[in-house]
């Protein structure tokens, strides 16, 4: 079989599997078969929250309910606004639907928090014993902050978000201290191998913000990463989360973070580390290399697809897009492509050009 035909037959069976289209304004994954028995996560089981929902669905959104720490939050919100209109509810239910395709063609198992971006997906404390039940090897919060109702340039960047410690229930603390630390690690260093900058505020610590009032944390009895794709406020942050260019390579960041740690490449944890103090000038966002201890070698894919693309979103034509994949695409990963099919059905309006 020649090159040409065996890269035609890749594309064509990521497709299957992780097939995108671009409905009413929600990236959409296409119904899939259930997740492939072989590959390299065969057998592990992945929790997926896209932060925040849509409507109250008939709940009553600020009832209060545990917090983890003894005391009560409101159930659930309908998350920030980004400058540019887009609901951040939505760009965390796009990020999370291609997140779970890339994994799910990976072998995992995922289980989401929520089925949908319109309707009821559970008060915090609901979603974080519906991760601890579903056994999950790791859970991933997934959300998009907002410093200001209007525009604010002067704050960018991702964060992770780590309890203080300790967490009252000790199955949590321990879980929480020891592998979920090490997950949120590993998924910030995929962030900053994908080219992202950790934030340059809340007193961040090399993209990691310590906080007590995370129920999705104090609350989940198996390992727990929440991250802060980016703020919203900031103009040009908002618009790459928005796009559904911006959602794939954020998409493609996190599948390889939460890749690596269910590899057994997670960071070194240091549960010990005192807080950041809020108050504090934060450091600056790093082109550091990725924290020492972290083997992040299977991002092979994470260089070459930016590039490729911005590339497709500047196809003219199906036919340009079927040549760009046919000849950059060969230097991607196979466990990228379908996120990049993504893309081309967005651009090309649900029409796969091969």
């Amino acid at each position: 079989m020649n090159a040409v035909r065996f890269r035609r037959r890749a594309l064509i069976a990521s497709s299957v599997l992780a097939s995108s289209v671009l409905v009413g304004g929600l990236l959409t994954v296409a119904p899939t078969e259930a997740a492939p028995k072989s590959g390299e996560l065969a057998g592990k089981t992945v929790f997926l929250d896209p932060g925040h929902q849509g409507s109250a669905a008939g709940h009553d959104l600020a009832k209060q309910v545990p917090d983890g720490r003894g005391g009560k939050k409101d159930c659930q919100t309908t998350g920030a606004t980004a400058v540019t209109g887009k609901a951040e509810h939505t760009i965390n239910w796009d990020v999370s639907q291609l997140v779970k395709a890339a994994l799910e063609s990976k072998g995992a198992r995922v289980v989401m928090s929520r089925n949908d971006d319109t309707g009821w997906g559970g008060c915090v404390d609901e979603r974080a014993e519906a991760a601890s039940r579903s056994g999950a090897a790791l859970a991933v919060s997934i959300h998009a902050d907002s410093t200001s109702t209007g525009a604010d340039s002067s704050k960018t960047g991702f964060h992770m978000i780590v309890p203080t410690l300790p967490i009252p229930d000790k199955t949590v603390d321990s879980v929480q201290s020891g592998e979920g630390r090490k997950a949120s690690n590993t998924l910030r260093d995929a962030m900053k191998k994908a080219g992202f900058a950790p934030a340059n505020y809340l007193g961040a610590v090399d993209g990691i913000v310590t906080r007590p009032d995370i129920a999705a944390v104090n609350l989940t009895r198996v390992p727990a990463a929440f991250i802060e794709m980016g703020n919203l406020s900031d103009p040009a942050e908002a618009a790459v989360l928005s796009s559904p260019q911006g959602a794939t390579k954020y998409a493609v960041a996190i599948t390889e973070g939460i890749s690596a740690y269910l590899d057994g490449h997670a960071a070194a944890a240091n549960p010990t580390a005192p807080a950041p103090d809020p108050g504090a000038q934060p450091s600056a966002p790093a082109a550091e290399s990725p924290s020492e201890g972290t083997d992040l070698s299977g991002l092979s894919g994470v260089e070459a697809i930016g590039p490729l693309i911005d590339k497709l979103a500047k196809a003219k034509s199906p036919q340009e897009a079927q040549r760009i994949l046919m000849t950059d695409g060969q230097d991607v990963s196979a466990n990228v492509l379908k996120a990049i099919l993504a893309v081309v059905y967005a651009v090309f309006g649900g029409k796969l050009p091969i």
